[in-house]
């Protein structure tokens, strides 16, 4: 792309001034640099967007403060952590492990009995109180609390758990495994 030598030539000299500008902004001469930078590269990417006969400086101080700005609300969410420390102390459940421990529990749903397979839908899963999940399934609130604490006891018992704690992290299993509700 040709680009008109005197608009080039407005945008050579007010590299000083953005020098001084990005300096002001970042604190850093290094950052400001590049932050000048990008802004030229940014500015000569789209110089057919600038209206000839208007303000070259102010066309690309916008840029650069525009740069500097949406940098600035991205390194905000950004930790600083040069030595790793930090990144050393996150932990997270690795993925792989809730994919297997998912199907593990489907498969171990598919062996209840319906009725207790139901029960433990409606309370653990779909977060229903025992008097909704008994009036959806047309019985006792007892026999509802007796289907469901069987179907945790046998699914804790098909997948070798002693407590809602050893299976997955997620609010869903927890409150399938663990009884607590959503609701």
């Amino acid at each position: 792309m040709k680009i008109d030598p005197h608009l080039r030539d407005a945008v050579l000299a007010a590299v000083p001034s953005l020098r001084a500008f990005a300096i002001s902004l970042s604190g850093n001469v290094d950052r400001a640099d590049d932050l000048v930078q990008e802004t030229m590269l940014r500015a000569l990417a789209n110089i057919h967007s600038f209206q000839p006969g208007t303000n070259m400086s102010a066309w690309l101080f916008t840029i650069l403060r525009n740069l500097f700005r949406s940098e600035y609300r991205k390194r905000r969410r950004e930790v600083e952590d040069a030595d790793g420390s930090y990144a050393a102390n996150l932990k997270s459940q690795p993925e792989q492990n809730a994919k297997v421990e998912y199907n593990e529990l489907r498969e171990a749903l598919a062996k209840l009995p319906a009725d207790q397979r139901e029960a433990l839908i409606l309370v653990g899963a779909s977060g229903f109180s025992y008097e909704e999940a008994a009036a959806i399934s047309g019985c006792a609130v007892g026999t509802i609390k007796s289907r469901v604490n069987r179907a945790r006891n046998r699914l804790a018992e098909m997948m070798s758990l002693d407590s809602a704690e050893d299976f997955g992290p997620d609010r869903e299993t927890q409150a399938v495994m663990g009884g607590t509700h959503r609701r």
